[in-house]
């Protein structure tokens, strides 16, 4: 047994052990502490909307009378909206043009309401000038303001007016993420470009024991003391906010603001379109359908059909590895993309075995029989993947039409399927022929039974 097939196999070995590890149901997901680096991801499998249900939230602009949404404005707020719906963490979210309404899909959220409220907001960030005057969290407010004596402190000062100019706005935001402060609070750590760090140091350097309102959607949700001179563009937004809304407050500044507001027209919670039952069946049929395959290969190829099967389980388990490292989000047609791609694995080896079986037949030593098989077979099966990988980013393209989403799931598993495929036949399923190979040697080839010729 040569070196090199050695080494394969340990490698095959690893893979296999890792891949157990993470396809268990009860994984406890990476926790790694590196030096000042730590890493937490839960791992499990993902569920579509039509498996594990979610809701569904048609979005209009809410506009004045007369008032024209353009094509533009309308894509702006697709784009826009799918880059927050993705920050929230949905797990494959559709979000499609209507004409001038955006239908948004989100499956498996625990707080619906708060997230469709965080979308709806159009994150339009000001830092307003309040001269000596505090404003409380959550007042509304504009650049030009209405005093009205509801705010405690100017009470006794009756009503008034102020103009209050906008310093900056989110056009000079470069980013937002969330952290906390020293007591462990979450707050708002932001940084500004290069052009609104000069302003920000400017106006810091200028007003420094006047307040400065942190405004969102026309409320204030901070409204610090300028202590000192902040050079450096970067600060911290802090308020009345707890976790989640401090992240949803994050996802809308990270992504910019919309174009126009929105409101919500529809909203409904979409149970699994399958069902438990439904799914359980489903799981059942693959199964079947499975076990057929191998019993069909070890009967007609016997050892060598064995020794697929071996690599179709390896396959299996690879595929599944990888659906929830990745993750991949399985919905029905993306189930049916890998029952499908199980058996395009099949049909690699059965283009192998049918050469080995022409050079067996024709006379040659087992050993020549093998690296012909596999090298005659190479090429169909790289133009017969390629062909397919064709298909797939054809039908992945389509899935961003309107109607057609659910092909997406099928083109990314059925992509991903042969791409395993091809490694399991040309990687797993040769080491294994040639292990046996190197055990039993061309005595194999005198049981022509055994080979099934």
């Amino acid at each position: 047994m040569q070196k090199s097939d050695i080494r394969i196999l340990v490698l095959i070995a690893l893979i296999v052990a890792i891949s157990i590890w993470v396809v268990l149901p009860n994984n406890p997901g990476i926790n790694l502490q590196l030096g000042g680096l730590k890493i937490q991801r839960e791992i499990k499998l993902l569920l579509g909307l039509d498996l594990q249900g979610g809701i569904q939230v048609i979005l209009q602009p809410d506009v004045a009378e007369g008032q024209q949404v353009t094509g533009d404005d309308m894509e702006a707020l697709r784009r826009i909206m799918e880059q927050r719906v993705n920050g929230l963490g949905v797990t494959e979210p559709l979000v499609q043009l209507m004409g001038e309404r955006l239908l948004v899909e989100m499956p498996g959220l625990k707080n619906p309401e708060e997230a469709v409220a965080g979308l709806q907001q159009t994150g339009s960030l000001e830092l307003v000038d309040t001269g000596a005057i505090p404003f409380e969290d959550g007042t509304p407010l504009t650049t030009t303001y209405q005093l009205s004596g509801t705010l405690g402190s100017l009470a006794s000062m009756g009503p008034m007016t102020g103009t209050y100019p906008t310093v900056l706005t989110g056009r000079y935001l470069k980013s937002a993420n969330t952290s906390f402060d020293e007591t462990g609070k979450p707050v708002i750590a932001f940084e500004l470009n290069a052009e609104g760090a000069k302003i920000f140091a400017e106006h810091t350097a200028a007003n420094t024991g006047n307040f400065l309102a942190i405004v969102l959607d026309g409320k204030v949700i901070s409204c610090p003391r300028i202590n000192t001179t902040i050079p450096d563009g970067k600060g911290m937004i802090e308020g009345n906010m707890d976790i989640e809304e401090v992240q949803t407050l994050v996802n809308q500044l990270r992504y910019g603001a919309l174009p126009v507001a929105l409101k919500v027209s529809d909203i409904r919670e979409i149970g699994p379109t399958l069902g438990q039952d439904s799914i359980d069946k489903s799981v059942r049929a693959g199964i079947i359908g499975l076990l057929i395959v191998l019993i069909f290969m070890a009967v007609h190829y016997r050892l060598p059909g064995v020794l697929t099967d071996v690599a179709l389980a390896i396959y299996a388990l690879i595929t599944l590895a990888l659906y929830k490292l990745i993750p991949v989000t399985l919905t029905l047609p993306g189930i049916a993309g890998f029952l499908l791609s199980v058996g395009m694995a099949v049909d690699a080896n059965v283009l192998i075995f049918e050469r080995m079986r022409e050079e067996l037949r024709a006379g040659r030593t087992l050993q020549r029989a093998i690296q012909a098989g596999f090298k005659r077979a190479l090429s169909a099966i790289i133009d017969s993947n390629i062909s397919v990988w064709l298909t797939c980013a054809i039908l992945w393209f389509f899935g961003n039409s309107f109607g057609a989403s659910s092909v997406k799931g099928f083109a990314l598993t059925l992509a991903l399927g042969v791409l395993i495929s091809i490694f399991t036949a040309l990687v797993v399923t040769r080491t294994l022929i040639n292990s046996t190979y190197a055990v039993g040697g061309e005595k194999i080839r005198d049981h022509k039974w055994l080979l099934g010729i």
